[in-house]
């Protein structure tokens, strides 16, 4: 059984567990907090973060991307990523958006201050969040949802057509910010129903279904009709 070193609230793991699941693979989640710096999880991985993919005595796959690019690279049956040049650079422009200029201006801010503070200790970081990046990182999100609608516009998924890795990277962005009630969809029509969309897919079934210690989610969270 392949076996998957994660977070539950991560975007690069969740990112990887829809992508397994879109694939029909069967794995094992193991929960790694990985500021806790493990031995074992550092022989995995020197650079000491989740996702890890490990498979039978092969060596472990680290990093979302690496960890996406091998499982269309192996797993042919579903395709993520499409055959034409020009949409496959559509779709890569849209994951980069997303890992990079969302994760930077929104995600990575609100993550960590609100779920990865309450598991530090004071010497670590951990404590109240910080509100002046939290309220910065929240104005961030909505211009990251008129993106989204404005590309919804003229598509029916966010790189073209078909659904491909670029949704599964946003999706797996704003479930995390979900979680924590931080998504104002009834301001955002169409990145509501392209999330409606993904959202009602088999692959996030596992993912509605994360609870953190301490943190419930939101009512609306599990609700495919929200």
């Amino acid at each position: 059984m392949r076996q998957l070193y994660h977070m539950p609230i991560s975007p690069a793991c969740r990112k990887v567990r829809l992508a397994l699941t879109e694939k029909n693979l069967e794995f094992e989640l193991v929960e790694e907090r990985d500021w806790e710096r493990r031995r074992e999880f550092l022989m995995l991985n020197p650079a000491g973060e989740v996702p890890v993919l490990v498979e039978d005595e092969a060596e472990p796959i680290c990093g979302a991307t690496p960890i996406t690019e091998y499982l269309e690279e192996t797993s042919t049956d579903v395709k993520l990523m499409p055959s034409d040049p020009h949409a496959r650079a559509e779709m890569r422009r849209l994951i980069d958006w997303f890992d990079r200029k969302f994760a930077v201006e929104v995600s990575d801010g609100l993550i960590f201050e609100k779920v990865t503070r309450r598991f530090l200790s004071s010497a670590e970081g951990g404590g109240a969040p910080d509100m002046v990046v939290v309220r910065a990182a929240l104005h961030n999100l909505r211009y990251h949802l008129d993106y989204i609608c404005f590309l919804m516009e003229e598509r029916n998924w966010l790189a073209g057509e078909e659904m491909t890795l670029a949704d599964l990277t946003a999706a797996a962005h704003l479930s995390c910010l979900d979680y924590v009630g931080d998504v104002p969809w009834a301001q955002y029509q169409g990145a509501k129903d392209w999330y409606v969309k993904i959202k009602s897919r088999p692959g996030f079934r596992q993912l509605l279904a994360d609870h953190v210690a301490g943190m419930p989610p939101p009512k609306l969270y599990a609700n495919l009709d929200f």
